[in-house]
């Protein structure tokens, strides 16, 4: 069974199904769990933007691995990575899971058409095609009210 969860996170609301989902499995196995949340950067011609402001991506890490403590998770922490610009951010989720040693990797998706998946690709997506460790992606649906499996 799972024994090291990488859990992906974002600001929005989709990331919490992910994240009682990481640490439902987490309590049933005794598994430790890390959260990552990427702190991406816009580049448009010579200027480089941060799309959200550093506490604030701090304090996203911050409310995950509380929630997940709530949960009865013993051993949760996280960590912010800089320094990745939009097109790099599913990279930096796979370095992150191979870096923490995980078995199991689980985030939430982000449903869009295949015209606008077209012209900004899903990060899940190129994180499930790309990872070479078991991928859960956790429906958004999830966050519409719904209790956790467990």
């Amino acid at each position: 069974m799972y024994q090291r969860i990488l859990v992906a996170v974002d600001s929005s609301p989709f990331a919490q199904p992910a994240l009682r989902t990481a640490g439902d499995m987490a309590r049933l196995t005794g598994a430790a769990v890390h959260v990552v949340h990427v702190l991406a950067s816009a580049v448009a011609f010579d200027t480089v933007m941060n799309l959200e402001e550093d506490t604030d991506a701090g304090a996203v890490v911050d409310a995950a691995v509380a929630t997940l403590h709530g949960l009865g998770v013993e051993e949760a922490d996280g960590e912010v990575v800089r320094d990745v610009t939009t097109q790099e951010v599913a990279g930096a989720i796979s370095a992150a899971a191979e870096q923490f040693k995980a078995d199991l990797l689980v985030l939430s998706p982000h449903h869009r058409g295949s015209v606008a998946a077209f012209f900004n690709p899903r990060v899940s997506d190129a994180v499930a095609h790309a990872s070479r460790i078991a991928v859960l992606l956790v429906p958004e649906e999830q966050a519409e009210g719904a209790d956790s499996a467990v």
